[in-house]
């Protein structure tokens, strides 16, 4: 009973306009003073709120946005967007290929979707409106591939989701890889189809000379997520010093090599860095009260009896939790999903002796994909801002590639190997 009434205090509190983190806190503030029998000690909150955050693996999370934010004000981004065209710019729909291909290799270097979105969106979308091409899909193409960042290596959510279920960062970066490019090619193929459909026109040929010089340019930027990898991959160094290694290495990029990096602009790159970190650790401190009152109440246990008296069957489970989390994505940003139900769902995984490195990237990507449909749909509502485009419009155009992405879910939900065959052959 308690535990429904917190639950509706922040339902009610998140209508209000109050932001999710300050929500979770009050609302579990209120159900440890109502609790059953003596009120828990107010003590517990700030307790839990520090307890959720003391980790070391979470100092990864604030390197690899500053590391993102290093590289767009840097002119890594400006230098993706040329490489991609001077590679791909000749394919039909040639904007859409290079809006995808540069946030392919985008989300190898920020791990964030909505760092992406703003980076390319804000190059791209004009660029392809000049064209000729639809706003609102203009618009779509970008949110489509920035959703590849937090999928791909290095993956601010892969390390949250780690540090949660205490596995192997390392192998849940390399676990995305897979269900990455197969969710970029099918995007491609989308792009291609609804390029010839609407007549979008191509760029000329460049001579193999100018890609070499593209590439030679843009080789700095390219080496990152090879850096990140291999470096992980080696056993060289942990995830969080190649994160730290990154911040460096984009530093000296930005600053030495390009030059568009001056050092008058780190203050603002390390405060806009700072702000962005804040954000995703407050809600990560946030969740540690919540957590505590429902685990006080059994909650995950309640789920888990609730869901394995539907199916002992680890496919049907893993749909029934799909469906689930499709439904969270409707009302719950990633991270907040991410940190509120994913303490529920271990019991479950465990249960059923599911690998966790799958069941951790279909919950990551599920989570991914509330990005692209409404109501919150993240990365619609940032994408149609930038092209100042109706949201509606943005939504529409999103839906071939919100049905690819649903493809991709239902393929590694049913084919575990799609997700664990490179981890298991690469991590030992």
């Amino acid at each position: 009973m308690i535990i429904a009434l917190s639950v509706l205090l922040f339902f009610l509190l998140l209508m209000v306009g109050l932001d999710v983190g300050y929500s979770m806190i009050v609302a579990a503030l209120a159900g440890m003073l109502l609790h059953a029998g003596d009120a828990v000690d107010p003590i517990m909150v700030p307790m839990t709120l520090v307890s959720n955050v003391d980790s070391a693996a979470l100092v990864a999370v604030p390197l690899f946005v500053l590391a993102g934010e290093i590289m767009n004000q840097g002119g890594l981004t400006r230098r993706l967007v040329e490489w991609s065209t001077a590679m791909v710019g000749h394919f039909r729909g040639s904007l859409s290929q290079v809006a995808m291909t540069t946030n392919l290799v985008m989300a190898g270097i920020s791990g964030s979707a909505v760092a992406d979105a703003t980076a390319t969106g804000g190059m791209l979308i004009p660029a392809m409106k000049r064209e000729g091409y639809k706003p609102g899909y203009a618009a779509a193409v970008i949110a489509a591939g920035a959703m590849l960042g937090p999928i791909l290596p290095p993956s601010i959510p892969m390390v949250v989701y780690a540090v949660i279920a205490n596995i192997s960062v390392a192998k849940l970066f390399i676990g995305g890889v897979i269900p990455a490019l197969m969710l970029f090619f099918g995007y491609v193929g989308i792009c291609a189809y609804m390029a010839r459909k609407h007549n979008y026109r191509a760029k000329p040929r460049v001579q193999w000379r100018e890609q070499v010089r593209t590439t030679r340019i843009a080789i700095w930027a390219l080496m990152v997520p090879v850096l990140v990898v291999g470096g992980i991959r080696s056993g060289v160094i942990t995830e969080t010093e190649a994160a730290g290694a990154i911040c460096i290495y984009a530093l000296a990029v930005g600053l030495l090599i390009y030059r568009d990096l001056k050092f008058r602009q780190l203050g603002r790159v390390f405060y806009s860095a700072g702000k962005t970190s804040a954000v995703i650790l407050f809600l990560l401190a946030a969740a540690g009260p919540f957590s505590w009152l429902m685990s006080e109440a059994h909650i995950a246990t309640m789920i888990s009896e609730t869901v394995l008296g539907i199916s002992k069957d680890p496919l049907v489970v893993l749909l029934v939790v799909n469906v689930m989390l499709l439904l969270v994505g409707m009302v719950f940003e990633p991270l907040p999903a991410l940190v509120m139900f994913v303490p529920t769902l271990l019991p479950i995984q465990a249960a059923l002796g599911i690998d966790p490195i799958h069941f951790a990237t279909v919950v990551i990507i599920n989570l991914m994909i509330g990005m692209l449909h409404p109501p919150v749909g993240l990365l619609i509502l940032i994408t149609s801002a930038i092209g100042r485009v109706r949201i509606w419009s943005v939504a529409v155009e999103t839906l071939p590639f919100l049905g690819w992405s649903l493809v991709v879910l239902v393929l590694i939900s049913v084919f575990p190997a799609l997700v664990t065959w490179l981890p298991n052959m690469a991590v030992r």
